[in-house]
């Protein structure tokens, strides 16, 4: 599948996010990054089809987002439900925790990834 050419400002703007993740993100990151999570890829804001996703695991086609309480408001839900719409016509899955989730439950957020991923038994 051609990948969605990725402007150098996204490029540049996902760089810059790395350096900055919220609490939330970076308790997920630590918990999935250098293949942690029984030997998944993930990366971390990285740019997909004219957005800059939280987490992708290329290899299952899976983005996870970690959402703040503004992304709770209408204009956000229209613009978050656009974007995994796209997303997921590319043949990607989305999904979706909020950064409360991430942290009062960071093992059943990774049980749901691997869930989602087909890997929860091994």
């Amino acid at each position: 599948m051609p990948h969605t050419p990725v402007p150098p400002q996204h490029r540049v703007h996902a760089r810059r996010m790395r350096s900055a993740l919220t609490e939330a993100e970076l308790k997920l990151w630590n918990a999935v990054r250098a293949h942690r999570l029984v030997g998944l890829s993930f990366r971390r804001q990285i740019p997909i089809a004219g957005y800059i996703v939280d987490f992708a695991c290329p290899q299952h086609r899976l983005i996870v987002e970690v959402d703040g309480s503004q992304h709770g408001n209408d204009g956000d839900l229209a613009y978050d439900q656009a974007r995994t719409a796209r997303l997921e016509a590319d043949g990607w899955t989305v999904l979706r925790f909020w950064n409360d989730d991430v942290l009062r439950d960071i093992d059943g957020v990774c049980l749901h990834i691997l869930t989602t991923c087909g890997r929860a038994m091994e």
